[in-house]
């Protein structure tokens, strides 16, 4: 097993112990502690019902990120979904790689490999990935706008790597 630092800086104010990385707040808690508050929850309200407001947060998050880290690291379109996508493979929620991306025609298709949600879960024949679904089609339509494109688009999972004879998982970006 090799072993990859992260290509990110990490501060940590001293006197209020906030962690920043590219001047946005971060938490740092560990992969079982994450998931076991997520299985929680979807426990009690269902999983369609929890997919929904994940993706409605998630949305709204990527749409930040990507419009916060564009502007501290000067990249725009394609670029920024990329740097987007990397980030999320060095923290750990999994290797996610672009398959396509077409940010004027609101497409993208994205693989999930080594997911931390399959990891916890194991294969329970679902899609268990589903809290990243909303983030995919928030880094596209903000990307899209900053470009003065009029396209809006939704996200959906296909396949998970929970899911019996799935060894990834895949995303889906289209236009509304």
């Amino acid at each position: 097993m090799s072993v990859h630092a992260p290509e990110m800086p990490i501060e940590v104010n001293s006197e209020t112990g906030v962690w920043t990385t590219d001047a946005l707040p971060m938490l740092y808690v560990p992969r079982h502690f994450f998931v076991n508050n997520h299985m929680a929850i979807e426990e009690e309200m269902g999983p369609e019902r929890y997919a929904e407001i994940l993706y409605k947060a998630g949305y709204k998050s990527a749409w930040h990120w990507c419009e916060k880290e564009a502007e501290c690291h000067g990249l725009s379109g394609d670029a920024v979904f990329e740097h987007y996508m990397k980030r999320l493979s060095q923290r750990g929620w999994g290797l996610f790689s672009i398959e396509n991306l077409d940010i004027a025609a609101g497409t993208a298709r994205v693989r999930l490999d080594h997911s931390a949600f399959v990891y916890q879960y194991g294969k329970v024949d679902r899609m268990v990935d589903y809290m990243f679904t909303g983030w995919f089609a928030g880094a596209v339509d903000q990307i899209a706008e900053s470009q003065g494109l009029a396209v809006r688009t939704v996200a959906r999972q296909t396949q998970s790597g929970a899911q019996t004879g799935c060894d990834y998982g895949l995303f889906e970006v289209s236009p509304i």
